[in-house]
């Protein structure tokens, strides 16, 4: 007898786990990070629906499992955010700010630009949106690689980190108004760009982030020292929770990613905020939303695998496009490069750490398969695909390219960055 309803949700969610955590771990053995493995599985999961393997089709379109992926998007990006704090990101501007600029404008444009060679009958937002796809950097993998070969307090560590946070906020307002657009033009029933509402969305993008940032940073504390008071378990996950789920609900509400507010509510969020809890023993945030996470998230990652129809990437056409969408990737990231010659910086090695997409460039991937224009997908199930096999590449790609660079010129040591009184600001790890 099949299962239906809560039964059949509760033992996908368990398959899902063992999987992406099997899958993951193997990742792990291999030098990868696990998001890759559990990626990976999803591909794989959803390759057994197309040969007919009764049930996985039903937990790829299941509507319950689809919002527990949506919260761990938003759990994800809210994890991000935690990693950096604003003040930390002023420390960096002068440099890492202009290195995420050019890793941000370049990749966007050629992304854009393989859009438009290879895709020419679909719409100018199709094209804007796989640039999109390709601007965001993922820190969690260049971070880790940096940490594993002893290399994170290196200046070309610190701009690297710092520019990848960046271009997380560069990348979330080019999604929001590239999705902002497509959604305006769905309701006036046409393709044609409208500039005015283009503009209209930047400036209200930038308000967003600009007034969450700047009252976050003076409500926040008041906020975790008056929860502080609330006695009982989970008062300070909770707290954090509520302020993530009101701004992502705040950025939906005003036509923006609901991520894009997630994420704002992680870089407000800073360990000063609750050491009032800190003082009565509670422990740090970080170990806090960790379960959170390990339930949620990896339900994101193996869902947007199943999305994957590897038999698209044998025609030649989206195979092409999967090729130049990946090469368009690594070269907008060595770009990265041309903006710290001269400074003293390994500039190869600012370029290949930028290189990884991982979580950031697939959220955006999902978004854009939610989203039509004229009754047709942005992105289409074949295009889907192209972009997952860019970001597996540049997230394999990226570990062994970067200890290689790293480790290419014997017995360097740690520098200051030329200019400045230290390096760019992050504290040692």
């Amino acid at each position: 007898m099949p299962l239906t309803g809560f039964a059949f949700v509760i033992l996908a969610l368990a398959l899902l786990l063992a999987g992406a955590k099997l899958f993951g771990h193997l990742a792990i053995r291999l030098g990868q990070p696990a998001v890759l493995g559990e990626l990976i599985f999803g591909v794989l999961l959803g390759q057994a629906g197309l040969l007919g393997l009764s049930g996985v089709d039903a937990i790829t379109h299941n509507p319950s499992l689809g919002t527990l992926a949506q919260l761990g998007a938003l759990v994800l990006l809210f994890q991000v955010g935690l990693e950096s704090t604003v003040r930390e990101m002023i420390c960096v501007a002068p440099v890492a700010g202009l290195v995420a600029l050019v890793g941000v404008v370049t990749p966007f444009a050629l992304g854009w630009g393989v859009g438009a060679w290879l895709l020419p009958s679909q719409s100018p937002y199709a094209h804007a949106f796989l640039g999109a796809t390709l601007t965001a950097t993922s820190v969690g993998i260049t971070a880790r690689v940096l940490a594993d070969i002893g290399k994170s307090r290196t200046p070309e560590a610190r701009v690297i980190l710092g520019a990848a946070v960046i271009d997380d906020i560069l990348g979330l307002l080019i999604l929001a108004i590239v999705s902002g657009a497509i959604v305006a033009a769905a309701h006036r029933g046409t393709a044609a760009p409208a500039y005015g509402t283009v503009g209209w969305l930047l400036l209200k993008s930038l308000l967003f982030l600009g007034g969450a940032l700047g009252l976050g940073v003076l409500v926040s504390p008041r906020l975790f020292r008056l929860a502080s008071r609330l006695q009982g378990q989970g008062v300070l996950l909770a707290t954090a929770l509520v302020i993530c789920l009101a701004l992502s609900f705040t950025a939906g509400a005003i036509g923006l990613a609901p991520i894009v507010g997630a994420y704002a509510a992680g870089l407000i969020l800073e360990e000063v905020h609750w050491r009032d809890f800190a003082a009565r023993g509670e422990r740090r945030m970080e170990e806090l939303l960790q379960p959170v996470a390990t339930l949620l998230v990896p339900v994101f990652f193996v869902l947007m695998g199943m999305r994957v129809d590897l038999g698209a990437l044998a025609h030649p056409r989206v195979l092409a496009l999967a090729a130049a969408l990946t090469g368009a990737a690594i070269l907008g990231k060595q770009a990265c490069g041309l903006a710290v010659r001269g400074r003293g910086l390994d500039a190869l090695s600012i370029g290949i750490g930028m290189i990884p997409r991982g979580e950031v460039g697939l959220i955006f991937a999902a978004i854009g398969t939610t989203l039509s224009v004229g009754g047709e997908p942005v992105i289409h199930a074949q295009v889907y695909s192209a972009v997952v096999f860019m970001v597996i590449v540049t997230t394999m790609v990226t570990p062994p390219a970067l200890k290689w660079s790293m480790f290419r010129h014997a017995g360097g040591k740690s520098r200051r960055l030329p200019g400045t009184p230290g390096v760019t600001g992050f504290p040692d790890p």
